[in-house]
């Protein structure tokens, strides 16, 4: 098992909660988000604990090899999710991420299909999500050039435990007065549209009309805030399915005494605390799962105990 230290970026529209609250250093005084579980070239995580501590986890899985991450990821060239915690003080820009094929052809990356679980946000917070109604490629260009998109989005209030999955090609945007959980592909790809006028270092940030109106769907499409599946209680704690897909799968688990979880030789599980304090147990080894904190269990590790009071977002890689 390993303790992860997250890579944390540095946006506009970010604030202090990820440090305040989850106990996130960073260098920077403001912190958009906090990458809890990254392969990724633009932010890699840290290990805290075994022989490796001090390399990122791409060391490790170069020294242990693809099978760690279990047979639901051989069907993928590189790591294949991402996880964040995203703390928005302002709007995040209008944008859109393209599907595998388009991203694989135009970005060197795969696209971006990604799932919000609503961990706060003030009352009243919504999020953008598709269009009010259908709309042509035309409408939506000129609706681009006119400043009018905000005439034609979907807004979405948003209240906490809600989930929402955003396939690749969905227009959308979190909205200020949010703090969420982001699992999504391993991609950070994105085409914005909108910025509201916005400026950083004296100039606006860049559009990506062309690329965006090729890959977004401009269909309406509902945006229903509801977790997969119902609360399943357990002795001592609950899972709740969240959201569930061909790249991954996420349940929120609240423990309240005692859980077990079991890495088999299908994925991977990613353990990401949300609220309150607990331990992980596996023979020997005794690690902290504090609220902020993000643990990597490779693949075949097998079975876990979680003491404690705490809430979990546990991610796997297939359905």
């Amino acid at each position: 098992m390993l303790k992860l230290r997250p890579a944390v970026k540095d946006y506009i529209w970010g604030g202090t909660r990820l440090s305040r609250e989850f106990d996130i250093y960073a260098e920077t005084d403001r912190q958009a988000e906090a990458w809890m579980l990254s392969c990724h070239k633009d932010g890699d995580c840290i290990i805290e604990n075994t022989e490796l501590r001090g390399r990122t986890l791409r060391d490790y899985l170069e020294k242990e090899g693809k099978s760690c991450l279990g047979t639901n990821c051989d069907k993928f060239d590189n790591f294949p999710i991402l996880i964040k915690l995203i703390d928005a003080k302002d709007n995040l820009s209008v944008q859109v991420h393209p599907d595998d094929r388009f991203a694989l052809e135009n970005e060197g990356e795969y696209g971006k299909t990604e799932a919000w679980y609503i961990v706060d946000c003030d009352e009243g917070a919504e999020l953008i999500y598709g269009f009010r109604e259908d709309i042509t490629p035309e409408e939506f260009r000129r609706s681009i050039e006119e400043n009018t998109l905000l005439d034609y989005v979907n807004r979405v209030k948003v209240k906490k435990g809600d989930l929402f999955f955003i396939p690749a090609g969905t227009l959308h945007a979190i909205c200020k007065g949010i703090l969420l959980a982001e699992v999504q592909q391993n991609s950070n790809t994105t085409y914005r549209v909108y910025d509201y006028g916005r400026l950083q270092n004296g100039k606006p940030r860049e559009l990506h009309v062309e690329k965006a109106i090729a890959v977004t769907n401009c269909k309406a499409v509902p945006a229903d805030g509801r977790p997969m599946g119902e609360e399943i209680p357990h002795e001592g704690w609950r899972e709740t399915l969240l959201t569930s897909c061909d790249i991954f799968t996420a349940r929120r688990l609240d423990v309240e005494e005692q859980a077990t979880v079991t890495a088999d030789e299908t994925s991977f599980v990613s353990l990401v605390a949300l609220d309150g304090n607990g331990v992980i147990l596996h023979g020997d080894t005794c690690l902290t799962l504090y609220k902020g904190e993000s643990v990597f269990i490779p693949a075949g590790f097998g079975e876990v105990t979680i003491l404690g009071s705490v809430t979990v977002l546990e991610t796997r890689v297939g359905r």
